[in-house]
This record gives C-alpha cells, sequence and structure tokens, in this order.
C-alpha cells in the first residue's frame, strides 16, 4: 500500500501526530508556575510535575486497549475515537480549579492521546518493513521535533499575555485539525487484515510479543531509554528555577535543545543505510551511557552542582542518543510482528511509557538541591538498556516449554 502515499506525506502526517500527543507535555512545562496557584499549590511545590507524569500514565495504559483496537476497527477510526477523548481531556483541564480535578482530566487527555502515539509505529509498520521502517521512523521523528522546539516558545508567549488554559485550548484546535487530517489521510489496514475483538486473539498476541526475544528485549531496552528521557520532562523544569535559578530561560533553552537532536534523526538514517538499524541501536545507547559516566564525575566533583552549561551540554547529547534508540528499537522490535502490529504496538508503548513514568516518579522525587540523582537514574536506565540490547540480540525466541 505504501504506493498510493508518498513517503513525505505519510512522515508529515505521523509527526503531526506526535507532535499532536507532546503537546500535552510541551505546554504545561513552560506553564508550571502559572498553573500552580490556579490549582491551589504553594510556589516551589513539587507535585506541579504529577500533571506530566499522570498524562504519561494515561497514555501508557491507553495504549493497552488502543492496539487491539487499531487491529480490530482500523487505524482512522480509533484515532478519531481518541482524538474526542483527548479533546475532552484537554477541556475539562483547562477548566479545572483543584490538583486532583486537573489530574483526573490529564489522565483523561493522556488516554485519547495514547492512540496518536501508537499510529507512529502502527502505520509505518504497514507501509514499510526493515531498515527502511527504522529510516522512516527516524524521519518522523526529525520532523515531530519541531513541535519541541516550536511549542514551548509559543507557549511562553501565549503566558506572556494569556493564560495558560488558553494555550491548553490551542490542544483542541490542534485535535480538531488531526481528525480532517486522519480522513484525507486514508486507511492503512484493510478489512480482510483485521483481528475480532476477543481476548483469544489478544492473548495470542500478547504470547507471541512476550515469547519473541528480539521483540520483547528492544521494547525493555526502549523503556529504560525512555525512562531517562522522561526523568528530565519532569525534573528538567524544577532543576533551571530551584537550583540555578533559570526559569525564566527554560522555554527557549528546551527548545533549542531540540535542534541538534532533529538534526541527529535526519542524520542516524546515513548511519542506518551503512550499518544496519542493530549497529547503530548499540552505539547510540553505548554513547549516552558513556556520557552519564561522565556526568556523574562531574557532577560528583562539584557537590552536586556543576556549572550549569557543562550541565546542559553532557546532558543535551545524552538526551540524544537516548531518544535515538526509541525509533530504532520499536520499529526492530516490530519487525516480527506481521499482523499483529497494532496490538504489538499498543503493548510496546504501554510498557516503555509505563514504566518510563515509573522511573521518572522515582528518579524525581529524590532531587532537591543536588542534580546526582538525575543522573544517576540516566545512568542506570542506559547500562540496563543496553543489557537488553545484548539480551535481545542472543537468539530470537524465547522458550518456556
Amino acid at each position: 500500500m505504501s504506493h498510493q502515499r508518498s513517503q513525505i506525506s505519510v512522515v508529515f502526517y505521523l509527526a503531526f501526530l506526535n507532535v499532536l500527543t507532546a503537546f500535552g507535555i510541551d505546554s504545561s512545562l513552560p506553564a508550571f508556575d502559572e498553573i500552580k496557584p490556579d490549582i491551589g499549590l504553594l510556589d516551589g511545590s513539587n507535585k506541579i510535575s504529577l500533571i506530566v507524569t499522570i498524562f504519561i500514565i494515561g497514555i501508557a495504559i491507553g495504549q493497552i486497549i488502543s492496539g487491539p483496537f487499531l487491529d480490530r476497527f482500523g487505524r482512522g477510526p480509533s484515532l478519531r475515537f481518541g482524538l474526542v477523548l483527548f479533546i475532552l481531556g484537554t477541556l475539562g483541564s483547562l477548566l479545572s480549579q483543584n490538583l486532583l480535578s486537573i489530574l483526573i482530566f490529564r489522565f483523561l487527555w493522556g488516554l485519547g492521546a495514547s492512540i496518536p502515539a501508537s499510529m507512529r509505529t502502527t502505520v509505518s509498520r504497514d507501509l514499510y518493513s526493515g531498515d527502511e521502517m527504522a529510516k522512516v521512523m527516524s524521519k518522523i521523528m526529525a520532523v515531530f521535533l519541531l513541535g519541541p522546539i516550536i511549542t514551548p516558545l509559543v507557549s511562553e508567549l501565549f503566558l506572556s499575555f494569556t493564560s495558560w488554559r488558553i494555550v491548553y485550548l490551542l490542544g483542541v484546535l490542534l485535535a480538531v485539525i488531526a481528525i480532517f487530517w486522519s480522513i484525507k489521510f486514508g486507511e492503512t489496514l484493510p478489512p480482510a487484515n483485521r483481528r475480532s475483538l476477543n481476548w483469544d486473539n489478544t492473548s495470542k498476541a500478547l504470547y507471541k510479543i512476550f515469547t519473541t526475544r528480539i521483540t520483547i528485549g528492544y521494547v525493555l531496552a526502549v523503556t529504560f531509554g525512555q525512562g531517562a528521557f522522561v526523568i528530565w520532562l519532569s525534573s528538567s523544569q524544577p532543576i533551571f528555577d530551584h537550583i540555578y535559578g533559570k526559569a525564566n530561560q527554560f522555554a527557549v533553552i528546551f527548545s533549542i535543545l531540540g535542534i541538534p537532536m532533529a538534526i541527529a534523526f535526519f542524520a542516524s538514517n546515513t548511519f542506518i543505510s551503512f550499518f544496519g538499524a542493530k549497529r547503530v541501536a548499540k552505539f547510540t545507547i553505548s554513547s549516552a551511557f558513556l556520557l552519564n559516566i561522565t556526568s556523574l564525575i562531574v557532577a560528583l566533583l562539584n557537590g552536586g552542582v556543576p556549572n550549569f552549561w557543562i550541565w546542559l551540554v553532557l546532558m543535551g547529547f545524552s538526551n540524544i542518543f537516548l531518544s535515538l534508540l526509541t525509533p530504532i528499537g520499536l520499529s526492530l522490535a516490530l519487525e516480527p510482528m506481521g499482523a499483529l502490529a497494532g496490538t504489538a504496538s499498543g503493548v510496546a508503548g504501554a510498557i516503555s511509557l509505563g514504566g518510563a513514568a515509573l522511573l521518572a516518579t522515582i528518579f524525581s522525587s529524590q532531587i532537591n538541591n543536588s542534580v546526582t540523582p538525575l543522573i544517576v537514574g540516566y545512568l542506570l536506565c542506559s547500562l540496563i538498556s543496553l543489557l537488553l540490547i545484548f539480551f535481545a540480540e542472543s537468539k530470537k525466541d524465547l522458550s518456556f516449554y
């Protein structure tokens, strides 16, 4: 079916859906200080980071359900149902007056975002395979990063003259655009390839996922790679504010960090062509591991508070390598799944994002007057991720009988 759509149209469509998913995070981070008093939190409260964590948990749980739905009802109808939930969650969040209310609606927002979050890997697997799929997913990530570059700046601009609630309202507009775009893009899963929605089919799919070594190995590797990055998302703004006193520079710096990351995603296609996706995956996570060792040494030598710019450069490069693993690792994980791509994508997303949110909650809560807990979290995540990649490549299948 790839002949029906140009690769560039696929890349921009799926990248837009990823931007839509990430909007729930990227629009919130610069607004932490504005949201706190409106929902009854005191200045300096770390509880504000829960609005990011609960959103990610919503995506994770939603992806368990979204996978079978994508395989049963098709990509387009399932996506549009998710976008309706997305809109309801966004509207509920912007109308919230207390922490409990916003957490409930942020969770609903995350549930709705889970289906567009699944579309990148699911539709890519429908249309491509092998190294070509890995390259397409890297291009999607490169274009998608325009969102994290632009969204915090737009959010900061709106916050300068209006409320964070208006910023959230932009998410509703993006969701409406996505609904119409999905109709124009069309369906990538023919009715003949759809699976009935029953536990027997789902359990068989889950069994195949968990007993295919390369699939579960790479899914878990991505989990720990994303875990480090989610720690960064939930703790970077408080670190900028309370440890380095640079809260007013956060949106600009956060956006700038996305530029080299986007360039790296485009460049990774060349490396995949020359060396293959598996070698590139090992290189990226090994590089992140070495950078994290360096960061820990620098932090310990400076009492847990190294020079801001040295710390930022080291973390920035580590984030680049960790992020590169996500599209490559997921494409390798889904390669053996075939018609089960939707269910497999949902399970992969649920495990990776759910695990990442848990890791972020554990390590972010330890960050008070030092960046050392953040770096330790990064180091452990990159080490475990590297070991899991070697596990995934050791042989094809697991055997429990």
